[in-house]
């Protein structure tokens, strides 16, 4: 009887001792287990260090049992993955991806239902998702929480954003994770939303730094028809828990076995160009799945947008708060609108001169005079112009100069609307060739109630993308659900703004000279960002003496963006009459490609610097951008990149030695030299400065 006693006791052990599972260099480790009330736990080690202790995983289901606990291990799945792939547009020309993978099969058994847990273990990181395998017990059903938790180490050094669920569109915070409190931060430096309940909820991603020098980046991977997640902060404990969106009624995602979440990952490295060079956000999405991507090309483009940040113009006709529609012959124009056929013709003309690819145009369709802040559902219909805007005059003019067209679609928050009209939106535009659409998403949310990170509008954002791929045309949204690598599986899905911009430099406190070198750490792993860069007249004192905004950088450091801040669509955002001014610097704008064969990662620190160098997909040229925050700094720059035995032409444009942000921030200077990948390079980067390098192959 007694050895029986052992056998059983030897066997309920075997169930409580973790499982687990290394990345393939050997550096990351994640243990899985059961304890004895049958609750998962993983934790995560790197070089045999804790980096996530103990943590839960599980859910709450509504009007069902709890779906996190009573759970037994039926059988585990191994395996290992090296493969490539290569991205449509992208920092490069093959993406590898290198796992090591385990699936656990949980049964509950009170239930009798079923719940699968996949880790894959990157070199950079580790990923894990739930799937919710067919079942008798567990068909249509709604998630009330998610109970995903990371238990960190320690009370790292972190850079987060407010947890608004409408706005990813504010100044990054650096505290410790124990001084995280919204109560401390300017909310209305931000759009203005503020979807928040708790002022210890944080967004995703989130970067942090231990102490000891351990990069640790919290995210999530593949958000398809489920809702974004926000993390709570238990601050005391140096933790954080999922926090799904909600939608109007409270539910958090309705969904139908079978089904798997979104990825949550975390990524870990002591070294910080591993972190913001790594493509595991993109590796862990599906497959393209368009039979023929021939038609999505790489653009820059200016447009009809910034003139209206700074005043110069307006998006309106009539500039009414009341007017009637626009399209009545009894409405007045303000003479300040400015999409006119005549204005954008001066943009064609601009574009085709300096070689660009499409020109962008704002405010050219009936309603901006009652759009915003209404929560009116029918303020657009997405195919009616202004009088003074000849869609086609402008088309034809654009086609005899070799010039593409950049629909805007603005829905002013109202998607039911939008979705009503999207067909014969990109009807009109399939009707006179435009290739693109920038889709912006500004105000509350209608249907009302719903969050723009919520379910229904990550759907809706996917589905547009989806949709537009039928008619060959690219996405470009604004104010949408920050990307998580759904580009690889829509690779039209071109770009997205989802973050803070530049924008809020001309008519905000703007943005700090940090934001720059955080947002690669951070937005950027799940996509390209419009960060629409370029902008030569710092000051808006330039447009109207008593104001005081200005952008937060050196002109210097507006260049290097086009190489820092990757997207396939980059925006020369600034007038194109004080382009003229600066024709040497603007040379740069023109030169630089927005597609690449190679990327690499020179200098890395998250809110202090970052100096990134890429090889031009179609030739043997490279470019080079270095940016730093409000600290003036030296970058030591290596060129072992540059290809052995060749001779390269370097064009630097980079930071006078009075250049500052604030003080002196248009002050710059250029300068030739001979290079080989022997060389080495000294840049002095300004305050809020920034240094950008075209390295032209001698043949």
């Amino acid at each position: 009887m007694k050895k029986l006693s052992l056998f059983i006791t030897f066997l309920f052990i075997q169930i409580v001792v973790a499982q687990n599972v290394t990345s393939p260099n050997n550096k990351i480790t994640v243990n899985f287990k059961l304890d004895n009330t049958g609750k998962p736990f993983y934790w995560v080690s790197y070089n045999q260090k804790a980096i996530v202790k103990e943590s839960s995983l599980g859910f709450l289901l509504k009007d069902l049992p709890s779906f996190d606990s009573d759970f037994e291990l039926i059988k585990q799945e191994n395996k290992s993955v090296d493969e490539s792939w290569k991205p449509v547009l992208g920092e490069q020309s093959i993406i590898q991806n290198k796992y090591n993978q385990v699936t656990y099969f949980l049964h509950q058994k009170a239930s009798d239902r079923f719940l699968n847990i996949t880790f894959k273990v990157y070199d950079e990181g580790v990923a894990f998702r739930y799937e919710f395998p067919p079942q008798k017990n567990l068909n249509y059903f709604i998630v009330s929480d998610e109970k995903t938790q990371f238990n960190l180490a320690g009370d790292h050094k972190v850079f987060w954003l407010p947890g608004d669920y409408d706005s990813q569109e504010y100044p990054y915070t650096e505290t410790k994770i124990s001084e995280i409190n919204l109560e401390k931060v300017d909310l209305n430096n931000g759009i203005a939303l503020k979807s928040i309940n708790n002022k210890y909820r944080v967004q995703s991603p989130l970067m942090m730094k231990s102490d000891d020098g351990i990069y640790i980046n919290i995210f999530e991977a593949a958000v398809v028809n489920y809702p974004v997640m926000h993390l709570n902060a238990d601050i005391k404990n140096f933790s954080f828990t999922s926090s799904l969106v909600p939608n109007a009624i409270g539910d958090k995602a309705y969904l139908q076995a079978p089904f798997t979440t979104p990825w949550r990952t975390i990524m870990i490295s002591n070294d910080a160009r591993d972190i913001v060079s790594s493509k595991m956000i993109l590796n862990l999405n599906e497959p393209c799945k368009l039979d023929d991507t021939s038609w999505i090309k790489p653009m820059k483009y200016v447009g009809i947008w910034w003139e209206m940040h700074v005043g110069k113009s307006t998006w309106d006709y009539a500039g009414s708060q009341n007017a009637q529609n626009a399209a009545s012959q009894d409405l007045i124009p303000t003479g300040k609108h400015g999409a006119t056929t005549q204005n954008t013709k001066r943009y064609i003309d601009f574009a085709a001169k300096h070689g660009f690819d499409g020109v962008l145009v704002e405010g050219w369709n009936v309603g901006w005079e009652d759009w915003f802040g209404n929560w009116k559902e029918d303020v657009f219909d997405f195919t009616t112009p202004y009088p003074d805007f000849d869609i086609k005059e402008v088309t034809d003019y654009a086609k005899s100069k070799g010039i593409k067209m950049i629909m805007h679609n603005e829905t002013s928050g109202s998607v039911s609307n939008y979705e009503r009209y999207l067909d014969r939106a990109l009807e009109l535009m399939k009707q006179y060739g435009y290739p693109a659409v920038k889709t912006g998403y500004v105000g509350r949310i209608i249907p009302r109630g719903e969050y723009h990170d919520g379910q229904a509008m990550v759907k809706h954002f996917n589905f547009v993308a989806r949709r537009a791929a039928d008619f060959k045309i690219m996405v470009n949204s604004h104010e949408s659900s920050r990307p998580t690598g759904y580009s690889r599986t829509y690779p039209n899905y071109i770009a997205a703004e989802a973050a803070r911009g530049n924008e809020f430099n001309a008519w905000s406190v703007g943005n700090p000279p940090m934001h720059e070198t955080i947002l690669p750490f951070t937005r950027l792993l799940g996509g390209p960002m419009d960060y629409t860069p370029g902008i030569f007249e710092i000051k808006m004192s330039y447009y109207d003496k008593s104001k005081k905004e200005q952008v937060h950088t050196t002109l210097a450091k507006q260049l290097a963006l086009y190489v820092t801040m990757y997207s396939p669509l980059q925006m020369a955002a600034d007038l194109p009459e004080n382009y003229e001014k600066y024709l040497d610097a603007f040379q740069f704008i023109k030169d630089v490609p927005v597609d690449w064969q190679e990327s690499k990662y020179l200098e890395a620190e998250p809110g202090d610097y970052l100096t990134v160098a890429r090889k031009d997909k179609n030739s043997e040229n490279w470019f080079l951008g270095a940016i730093t925050d409000e600290n003036a700094r030296q970058a030591k720059i290596n060129l072992d990149f540059l290809s052995k035995g060749k001779k390269y032409k370097a064009i630097i444009y980079q930071d006078s030695k009075t250049a500052d942000w604030k003080e002196n921030p248009m002050s710059y200077e250029i300068k030739n030299v001979i290079v080989t990948s022997k060389s080495k390079l000294m840049l002095n980067l300004a305050k809020g400065g920034g240094a950008a390098i075209s390295f032209e192959e001698i043949k």
